[in-house]
């Protein structure tokens, strides 16, 4: 295959005839749209699949590779991939660590977006893209319009995404690049299994490792849920010609005082910490710096420790950031369900995550009744001889039959399994 480097022409490649087949198989007989969905495994991609399969799978099918199959960092990955499904649209929602250095952060959040978005632009399809509050300015009412200078004291995650921002409205601009970038703000809800954004700050109040609070009264910030994201995705590839080339803020539409949360989750799991007392920005910064040069004193001894990620934007925690959702409003989408928030959720959140760090052996136990989750899990917690014999002998029923998965009278198995393999 001919290749021009950093150009995304769409050009014939010859596979193995038999999986050509399974591939048209699958999608070509279809009338389903197929949608690449890059970062699946995060957080906003996950519940943007689980949406997709659940609740439109009548009308379409998605692709979620893992970075093993579909690296962003290597272009002719994107092509191959690209070439081999062809899908109707793309939603970009990966993003590198917060606490990257240059190159990561440049490759995954600039390079990898901005070459997802010129494939786009070859086939012809709408990109979607998410980027970041961290984008945006600091205080209140902030609009779409609102971005940070570049410069270099940007942090290396903040100026990716910017120059991502700037990057695909120049591809809009001079060659007509369907784009619409979403940007959320503190995103908040279950089933992302990392510790990081609203799920650090649960953490830190749950490990009563949070003694005093790091904010001042009466800071505010906007905040997300993934519950209405999927939603909004949904309504803006169903109506490309109002929403394409523009940037979207994201956000439930009443601003939370951080204070108030933390106080809540401490108050929902009966803790006795962090106490009422809100510690100065100076003093904060001063425990910061001190905390990683006892982290840096302890790698000779072999101990390799690192602060969470979210204390980059420390500072962040003693300044207001509420976006402003006119814009979002005033769309055809207009503004998430207004009942829910971080609030009304944060009952079905605390469960769900203090359910899955007590398993984990990350918190001590705060609630007992969150670890007994799978039938006779308490005798093997007790008493795993008389688990395993009751199990062999027939006592206790807690294995799932697969009797199903036999062959049919025709001597022919059942091909659903396999085609999900396929288009996982």
């Amino acid at each position: 295959m001919k290749e021009e480097k950093n150009k995304f022409t769409i050009k014939s490649i010859d596979y193995p005839k038999k999986r050509a087949n399974q591939y048209s198989l699958i999608f070509k007989g279809s009338n389903k749209r197929l949608g690449l969905i890059v970062g699946g495994s995060g957080f906003i991609g996950g519940a943007i699949i689980h949406y997709f399969k659940t609740k439109q799978g009548d009308d379409f099918d998605v692709l979620a590779p893992n970075s093993k199959r579909l690296s962003i960092r290597e272009p002719e990955d994107i092509r191959m991939y690209l070439q081999r499904y062809r899908p109707d649209f793309i939603i970009n929602c990966s993003i590198a660590p917060l606490d990257s250095g240059p190159q990561l952060a440049y490759e995954v959040n600039y390079r990898g977006s901005i070459n997802l978005a010129k494939a786009a632009l070859a086939l012809g399809i709408p990109y979607i893209h998410f980027s970041s509050a961290a984008v945006l300015s600091m205080g209140d009412n902030i609009t779409e319009s609102d971005h940070l200078p570049l410069t270099n004291s940007l942090s290396y995650y903040s100026r990716s995404k910017l120059m991502a921002e700037k990057t695909l409205e120049y591809l809009h601009t001079t060659r007509g690049l369907d784009y619409t970038i979403i940007r959320p703000s503190v995103v908040y809800g279950k089933h992302d299994h990392k510790i990081q954004g609203f799920q650090r700050l649960l953490f830190a109040v749950a490990a009563q490792s949070m003694m005093f609070l790091l904010t001042r009264p009466g800071v505010k910030h906007s905040y997300t849920s993934t519950k209405e994201i999927p939603y909004f995705v949904h309504h803006v590839l169903e109506n490309r010609e109002e929403f394409s080339g523009q940037a979207y803020n994201f956000a439930d539409h009443e601003p939370v005082e951080l204070s108030s949360l933390i106080l809540a989750i401490k108050s929902y799991l009966q803790l006795n910490r962090p106490k009422e007392l809100y510690v100065p920005y100076s003093i904060a910064k001063l425990g910061r710096s001190g905390l990683n040069f006892f982290l840096r004193l302890l790698k000779p001894l072999g101990f390799d420790g690192r602060l969470p990620q979210e204390l980059m934007f420390l500072d962040k925690f003693y300044k207001n950031q509420i976006l402003s959702v006119e814009k979002l409003k005033n769309s055809s989408f207009g503004l998430p369900n207004p009942e829910v928030n971080v609030f009304t959720e944060l009952p079905n959140i605390i469960q769900y995550y203090i359910g899955r760090w007590q398993n984990l052996n990350l918190i001590s136990p705060l609630d007992k009744d969150l670890q007994i989750t799978s039938p006779g899990t308490e005798l093997f917690q007790d008493n795993p001889q008389m688990l395993l014999e009751g199990l062999h002998n027939g006592t206790y029923n807690y294995l799932t039959g697969y009797d199903s998965l036999r062959k049919s009278e025709n001597n022919q198995p059942v091909n659903e399994q396999h085609k999900n393999n396929l288009v996982s």
